[in-house]
């Protein structure tokens, strides 16, 4: 069943709208904040040692006593969320983080205007369908 002349203009109204908002979506600065690879690798360390003294307190309850086993537990569960944490936690970036190589030199391209540059593009083969 096609759509009627006045859907029609109401879905490509819509289309025009979600590829606009999209595009701004997608330039948008990402702020002076990033992962950090250091953050991640403790932080994972920081679960692999968690998850160690969780089953720990588990394997060892009947040795040690219930007390003793879920305070290990506990302190597992602890070192767990806050590897997690440590991971997710992004760093502020103070500057560029590898030095410049030598070599021919050429302008610093700033992503956001990578992408402004495929938005525009995309634009221009929008309005030229």
């Amino acid at each position: 069943m096609p759509l009627s002349e006045q859907e029609q203009r109401l879905l490509d109204e819509m289309e025009r709208h979600l590829l606009h908002n999209d595009a701004d979506i997608v330039s948008a600065p990402s702020g002076d904040r990033a992962l950090s690879y250091r953050n991640l690798v403790y932080g994972a360390v920081l679960l692999l040692v968690g998850i160690g003294a969780l089953v720990a307190g588990v394997a060892l309850g009947g040795q040690l006593g219930a007390v003793a086993s879920i305070i290990i537990g506990v302190i597992g569960f602890v070192a767990m969320l806050g590897g997690v944490i440590l991971a997710a936690t992004p760093v502020r970036r103070n500057g560029p983080a590898r030095p410049a190589k030598s070599g021919p030199a050429k302008a610093p391209e700033n992503p956001s205007s990578f992408m402004d540059r495929m938005n525009d593009r995309w634009d221009r083969r929008q309005d030229g369908r």
